[in-house]
């Protein structure tokens, strides 16, 4: 007995319904990720830092890459 070709609408079906699983998958993904930036943040006592200066330094550090970031930071 021959299988029938699946049809584009139920192809549409599966991938809307792995979107739905990926997009679930990618915030509580996301949400560990920040748990643990948080856990890292409390460890080395950041906490004390406005939201605004964090976000700061994290955008500059990112612009200029971290390995160059940590070197400038280590040699001051």
């Amino acid at each position: 007995m021959a299988r029938s070709k699946p049809s584009a609408r139920d192809a549409l079906i599966k991938l809307r319904a792995e979107r739905e699983e990926l997009a679930t998958r990618e915030t509580r993904l996301r949400e560990e990720a920040a748990a643990e930036l948080g856990t890292v943040l409390l460890e080395c006592g950041a906490e004390v830092l406005e939201p605004a200066q964090l976000k700061q330094l994290l955008r500059f550090s990112m612009t200029l890459g971290i390995d160059t970031a940590i070197k400038r930071l280590s040699a001051a």
